[in-house]
């Protein structure tokens, strides 16, 4: 009888027999690629497929879906793709153009066009203007989808790139405008210029015409933290500099100062984020702090003036109080008041605070959707030239999105409405809570038909990681190719996020990223409880961290699961700090290195834990070539490992795309027409020519 080999395992992690796949482009790791896309191509590259990705592809490409701008100055700048134009536009009009039902746009870049000339593989990663004439942008381009990106100089009003301008080759660099002829250069280019993460660890002053790799370093931090960025303060009086370092993902030191460096560390806990505007400070606090004479816990936001703040006085107002799942998520300013974004129980609340002397006027912002998602951002990318403008997008899993225009202490007014992608009648929304492990009620969202039936076919989608909260929102993609059909989707908001503030997210990383994989499976098994489904209807999609979740699916709860979908996952928690994920895994994962946190990451690398002889459901990997955040070897490997004892696995890795679905809509359309042919398929849910589904 043959041996299986089960390497590498929990009790061996480091005798790991596929070191050879983390070689990205060596020929043998290619070879393994290509035969593995061709044995996914041949099982489900079939008419079907092509159906539903060309059908995809035709939403993703239609003409009337919501260009979204911003505006710089007095114009509206959009990226755009489209049929005609897959690598896309940089366009711009006018806000009484875009008001009106067919706006004229001004094409200032035509990517396609330029990635044709050039010979090159050019994604569209975003354009920075000039404050103030905003006739020069800096345009970051990224090949194939890439993290990484070229930086170039371009003249808006010639419509030409700047031969001898502020122009850098591919790294993960950023810059910032400090005026007309300098730049605050964050590029990890250079000796020495790089964290142990492969982000910037200098701030570099780069004058025009100079060589940006000798601009002089005016702020450095060490080559353990995670990165260092630099933003001009244009509401200061004089020239004012802000400097951010982080050691890790979770704490951040700022200082102020100028072209000289850092002057001045903010005296706030190091967990703290804030915002400031004016001669204003607003500081949202993740633990609680005593200050002042007063102690503010968790999770509160509270607010002082600046100068005030740098001349000692420590009597802040508390700006923001929360409340069991009643979380603050985001702060910004806006014309001179600060909104404040909040989910209370998962509903989107706005308030808005103007600060005037030593007291804050509050009101609610009214006249946006109660269910779903919504959010709302500045109008202007500039803070020192917006007038106040807002702009909101609300949608549901059955509403497609809305942008709303809200002017100062005015009702949203609707700008435009995205098309209905997929047909929503019969369908209905409805709120759940699974019980956890530990007894913590973890809610969901579910959307499909009305009523059980005890065999719905459902597609379950998870994230829990990072603080990062996950509204339920509009899928296009899911609903034409799954709900459309009779499928049900079910979104579960696990702990590691931040639906409910600093709590929900600790107790769901380093030791407690177990815990939000049981939440998960918890949700899984209460769809089964309800009468809903059955554990062989359910397929389960996560991506990134969700990869980890899924893949822990995988070897923990296989029985609750007839399919799992892992999209550019992390899985080899032993190398995870060596496959590119580095130190901006720590603080939600913890250290491989350390003894102490391998005890309970062995746990989870499912890498690992994966044994033979299992009852695992079939597993579908996918990732990209070029993903340079989360190496694709943890894919790979996985799908090696698994092939190698046995069970039945999938692996699909398309050389561009970055860590997304893809860099533009054909390889988008692509990925996610494979993800549920693959899921549909080993579910035993059939859907005919017709739409209409089979048991």
């Amino acid at each position: 009888m043959s041996v299986v080999d089960a390497r590498p395992t929990v009790e061996a992690p480091d005798d790991d027999p596929y070191l050879w796949l983390e070689e990205r482009e060596s020929p043998r790791a290619l070879a393994w690629v290509e035969a593995q896309n061709s044995a996914t191509m041949k099982r489900f590259f079939d008419s079907r497929f092509a159906g539903d990705r060309d059908a995809l592809k035709l939403v993703f490409d239609r003409p009337d879906n919501i260009p979204f701008p911003n505006r710089r100055g007095t114009k509206l700048f959009n990226p755009w793709k489209d049929a005609e134009h897959p690598r896309g536009l940089w366009r711009t009009t006018s806000l009484e153009s875009f008001r009106s039902e067919d706006p004229k746009w001004d094409v200032l870049i035509d990517l396609d066009a330029l990635a044709a000339s050039e010979g090159e593989d050019w994604v569209w990663r975003g354009g920075m203007s000039l404050p103030g004439t905003h006739d020069r942008a800096i345009v970051h381009l990224s090949r194939g989808g890439k993290d990484a990106v070229v930086l170039r100089e371009f003249d808006l009003t010639t419509r030409q790139f700047v031969a001898d301008g502020f122009n850098l080759p591919e790294a993960r660099s950023q810059v910032a405008w400090l005026d007309r002829d300098t730049l605050l250069l964050m590029s990890p280019l250079g000796p020495d210029m790089a964290t142990s993460t492969g982000l910037a660890r200098t701030v570099r002053l780069w004058q025009r015409g100079r060589d940006p790799i000798a601009a002089p370093v005016i702020f450095e931090t060490k080559e353990d933290y995670l990165g260092i960025w630099a933003q001009p303060d244009r509401d200061a009086p004089g020239e004012r500099i802000w400097f951010l370092e982080k050691p890790g993902l979770i704490d951040t030191n700022y200082w102020i100062g100028d072209r000289a460096g850092a002057k001045v560390k903010i005296a706030v806990p190091a967990d703290a984020n804030i915002w400031t505007h004016d001669d204003w400070l607003a500081v949202k606090l993740r633990t609680a702090w005593s200050i002042g004479g007063q102690t503010f816990e968790a999770d509160s936001g509270i607010g002082i003036s600046l100068t005030a703040f740098l001349d000692g006085d420590r009597h802040f107002v508390k700006l923001f109080e929360p409340e069991k799942r009643r979380a603050l998520q985001m702060l910004f300013w806006s014309g001179g008041r600060l909104y404040l974004s909040i989910l209370d129980n998962l509903k989107p609340v706005f308030e808005v605070l103007t600060p005037a002397g030593g007291a804050w006027t509050r009101e609610t912002l009214t006249g946006l959707p109660e269910i779903g998602s919504a959010n709302v951002w500045p109008f202007d990318t500039e803070i020192d030239e917006s007038n106040g403008d807002l702009l909101a997008i609300a949608h549901d899993p059955l509403t497609p999105p809305s942008l709303f225009l809200i002017e100062p202490k005015a009702p949203p007014i609707l700008l435009k409405r995205a098309p209905q992608a997929f047909d929503p009648a019969g369908l209905a929304i409805t709120r759940h809570e699974a019980v956890s492990t530990d007894g913590v009620r973890i809610p969901y969202v579910q959307t499909g038909p009305a009523g059980e039936t005890g065999n719905a076919p459902v597609h379950l989608y998870g994230y829990g990681g990072f603080g990062i909260s996950m509204p339920p929102f509009y899928n296009a993609s899911l609903g034409k190719l799954w709900l459309e059909r009779g499928g049900t989707c079910v979104i579960a908001h696990l702990r590691g996020g931040g639906e409910f503030g600093k709590d929900w997210h600790d107790s769901g990383r380093r030791e407690g990223k177990r815990l939000s994989h049981d939440d998960f499976a918890a949700v899984a098994a209460d769809l089964v409880a309800r009468g809903v489904t059955r554990p062989q209807r359910i397929a389960a999609e996560g991506g990134s961290n969700g990869g980890l979740l899924i893949a822990n699916m995988l070897t923990r709860y296989p029985e609750r699961f007839g399919a799992l979908l892992c999209a550019v996952p992390v899985i080899d928690l032993r190398r995870s700090k060596k496959l590119l994920v580095s130190n901006v895994g720590i603080d939600e994962y913890g250290d491989p290195d350390k003894s102490e946190d391998w005890e309970f990451l062995s746990e989870i690398s499912a890498y690992h834990v994966a044994a033979p002889g299992k009852s695992y459901p079939p597993i579908l990997l996918t990732t990209s070539r070029a993903d340079d955040r989360v190496h694709p070897a943890h894919a790979r490997k996985m799908a090696a490992k698994l092939q190698a004892m046995g069970y039945e696995v999938c692996f699909y890795e398309p050389a561009t795309g970055g860590h997304s679905a893809g860099k533009d809509n054909s390889e988008r359309a692509t990925l996610e027409a494979l993800g549920c042919a693959f899921l549909r398929r080993s579910i035993g849910w059939e859907v005919n020519d017709s739409g209409s589904s089979q048991p």
